[in-house]
């Protein structure tokens, strides 16, 4: 597969169920296509790499758990607090409009890719659907811009909204290093600072993320078949904007402008 990526179906998460001692053997050499024609761009990397561990305080390792543990729960639509989650989306995202069920077909106007969004969560988790409503609720102006495709002159094949969001969700993960007990890179140890100070970071970081990958959207022109060229840009962004040295918090990064409420 190139860099422009192609059509699949499967929805799968990798490191699901696996030991977090040997989380690094869950992504080595493999990527996780979430969507048709949507891919998470996962870190490659050979079995003799080596990758350094980097020494956690109580605070972090603490809310590095509790971080985990959210990363943990799939979506389960027999949940009433999943069901409860999922309607409090649609209600800010389309407040003029009733839902006439969970299963629907007005869930494509969110850019799912079928009735019953559910199927679409399994990718990312019950957290990619928490950071989807943290986005709309702290930063409903931005949310709204990205769902309604308000802003920039846009592509007439755009990206599914809410498809990309669970991709984005996982590609923090995998970017983060966040399913290792300890960080194994700069970037997820760097994070890791932040959390211990803001317990939303994860979910800060995911805002800011997702209207950075808008930005390098636009400024590639990109249509729906570039999702993938236009996500490794985009993490490559964060990478660098993460390491900059005068970064104390998440409201440092140049990025965080772009969002407004």
């Amino acid at each position: 597969m190139d860099d422009r990526g192609g059509s699949f179906v499967a929805v799968r998460r990798i490191s699901q169920g696996l030991d977090r001692g040997n989380a690094c053997h869950s992504t080595s050499g493999s990527t996780a296509w979430l969507g048709r024609g949507l891919s998470c761009v996962c870190a490659q990397r050979r079995e003799s790499d080596a990758r350094p561990s980097f020494d956690l305080t109580s605070a972090q390792e603490e809310c590095l758990l509790r971080l985990q543990s959210r990363i943990d729960i799939p979506y389960d639509s027999s949940i009433p607090e999943h069901q409860d989650a999922l309607r409090a989306l649609w209600s800010v995202a389309f407040p003029e409009e009733e839902l006439r069920g969970l299963i629907s077909e007005q869930w494509k106007d969110m850019g799912w890719q079928g009735k019953d969004p559910s199927t679409d969560f399994r990718g990312g988790g019950f957290i990619s659907l928490e950071n989807l409503l943290f986005f709309a609720r702290n930063f409903p102006k931005s949310f709204q811009d990205l769902l309604r495709k308000q802003e920039g002159d846009r592509s007439v094949w755009e990206y599914p909204f809410a498809v990309a969001g669970v991709n984005i969700t996982f590609m923090l993960i995998q970017m983060l290093d966040l399913e290792a007990v300890k960080p194994r890179t700069l970037v997820g140890a760097t994070f890791l600072k932040f959390i211990a100070e803001n317990e939303s970071a994860f979910d800060l970081l995911y805002c800011i993320t997702f209207k950075m990958m808008d930005q390098q959207w636009l400024s590639m022109r990109a249509s729906y078949m570039d999702f993938n060229t236009v996500m490794k840009s985009t993490r490559r962004q964060l990478e660098k904007e993460l390491l900059l040295d005068d970064i104390m918090r998440l409201e440092d990064i140049p990025s965080y402008k772009l969002l407004t409420r």
